[in-house]
């Protein structure tokens, strides 16, 4: 895809979240849990301070332990590619009520924009497939984006995977808290659990 067709990841963001209903949205280290403050904080937010390669898992098990609520995890190439034999766990329990959604912008952002392995070898759509993910897409369009944020209510028809094409531009950073304990209980609470 030519550099000048990338989607703006801010608006990707926005869109996943602009219908959220009751989705628990599950941020990756570093700018998506930036993009997911920035299109608005919420008690359903579960930002990853500190975790590279675990927000999949993370979805995985808030999947698994609900069953009926949508989850959906936003997360980065790289940190993607940190914990790809998720995908494989993902693949094998198989949760419908699961989506991930990858910003890919074939760089490491985090720790000073090197190119990632998507720019070249690594195929993320053919490894989620692979791993046993059937709907798993290579997105490109804003449409193809408002459908697949459509998708993630579906919570019987899942895992799905969707790799999508962002532009590498350095926004500003808006950064939700960092206080873990607070995360972790402010989630609980809007799903009806007392604090730990």
């Amino acid at each position: 895809m030519s550099k000048a067709n990338l989607l703006d990841r801010r608006q990707v963001v926005s869109t996943l979240l602009a219908d959220r209903k009751d989705v628990v949205a599950i941020g990756g280290l570093g700018a998506s849990t930036n993009d997911m403050c920035a299109a608005g904080d919420h008690a359903r937010n579960f930002y990853l301070w500190g975790g590279m390669g675990g927000a999949a898992m993370i979805g995985l098990g808030l999947a698994l332990a609900q069953p009926k609520l949508p989850v959906l995890v936003i997360t980065g190439d790289g940190e993607m590619l940190m914990g790809l034999g998720s995908l494989a766990t993902i693949g094998l329990q198989k949760p419908a009520n699961l989506s991930i959604a990858v910003l890919d912008n074939e760089a490491y952002g985090e720790t000073g924009g090197q190119t990632s392995h998507t720019s070249a070898a690594a195929d993320l759509v053919g490894v989620a497939r692979a791993c046993g993910i059937k709907d798993s897409q290579s997105i490109s369009t804003m449409a193809e984006v408002e459908a697949f944020s459509t998708a993630v209510h579906d919570v019987s028809a899942g895992p799905r995977f969707a790799n999508m094409k962002i532009d590498s531009a350095s926004l500003e950073r808006i950064l939700p808290t960092r206080d873990g304990t607070y995360i972790l209980n402010r989630i609980r609470g809007d799903l009806g659990f007392q604090p730990i």
